[in-house]
């Protein structure tokens, strides 16, 4: 089975319109000036203001758009009961598919892509209070397994854009502190990478780009050098970002430089060294935009 491998009232006044004249995020930057006016926020944005954005910004990116325990073998042939919600989904039948899914991960906490694809099943059934339900009890039963923690700490994030800016908050808390334990129990590329890429979603005056590349760095130490999968490429990519967001432009530019050494052809990472400027902040500042669904499907572990 593929198994992680041994080894996450407002301050708008004080922080006033300079503040978010400072930030590099624009989108982030344009919805704090918007909050410093009297009038209503937008549809879609906080009206707490900046510390829900940035919470909800903060656990909306610790489920990477891909990632993979770094030895990650190939995936075991699907148990029945997998085969079984395979064939419900085909049909429509979610509930059915659901039930399933949950089957088989009960067997089997601990393989990723059951679990996995149980929660995209949720997705499309906005049953987002299955998984974390699922994901809770098997936390009790089984307390020293990292990837249920993280699987845990996927269905919180899965959860955050159908939920109420409030409710955003509570989710994103909960889901950093899942990703830490899995940490604690196990620092895998995965876990680090998951947690420091959803550091660098945070403007940098909050402090806790730091923490990401701090992260990050640790995930790239876990990079196998015999055995680099594409989804390694991530960790490189996320850590350049995350010295942007400091504006690192000349230490950001070298690692995307020692990333593509790494991983030739890596159309993100060719961008990157493609644009400066303003070409580069609109490039980065869309990448993290706000509201965006975040994939936490895993599904480059399991590619060729």
């Amino acid at each position: 089975m593929t198994r992680l491998p041994p080894t996450p009232r407002p301050l708008l006044r004080t922080l006033g319109a300079a503040a978010a004249r400072s930030l590099r995020h624009r989108p982030l930057a344009a919805i704090l000036r918007s909050s410093i006016r009297s009038s209503p926020p937008p549809v879609g944005r906080s009206p707490w203001g900046l510390p829900v954005v940035v919470l909800l910004l903060s656990m909306i990116s610790v489920a990477p758009p891909v990632g993979a325990a770094p030895d990650a073998s190939p995936p075991a042939e699907p148990p029945p009961e997998v085969r079984a919600a395979r064939a419900a989904l085909a049909a429509g039948d979610h509930a059915k598919a659901l039930d399933a899914y949950e089957r088989a991960v009960r067997a089997a906490p601990d393989e990723l892509r059951w679990s996995a694809e149980y929660r995209q099943a949720a997705i499309a059934a906005e049953a987002y209070e299955r998984p974390i339900e699922l994901f809770e009890r098997l936390a009790e039963e089984r307390p020293r397994s990292a990837a249920v923690w993280l699987n845990l700490g996927y269905a919180f994030v899965d959860k955050i854009p159908a939920a109420g800016a409030v409710t955003q908050v509570i989710l994103a808390d909960k889901a950093l502190g899942h990703f830490s334990r899995a940490i604690e129990l196990d620092p895998s590329w995965l876990a680090l990478y998951t947690r420091g890429n959803s550091y660098v979603y945070w403007p940098a005056i909050f402090g806790r780009t730091a923490k990401g590349i701090a992260d990050l760095e640790r995930a790239i130490e876990r990079e196998p050098a015999g055995e680099r999968r594409p989804f390694h490429s991530h960790a490189w990519i996320a850590l350049g970002d995350a010295h942007w967001r400091l504006d690192d432009l000349e230490t950001a530019r070298e690692t995307w430089r020692r990333g593509l050494e790494r991983f030739p052809g890596n159309a993100a990472l060719r961008e990157r060294l493609r644009r400066e400027g303003k070409a580069l902040d609109e490039l980065l500042g869309e990448h993290y935009a706000i509201g965006k669904r975040v994939d936490t499907s895993l599904e480059e572990l399991w590619e060729g």
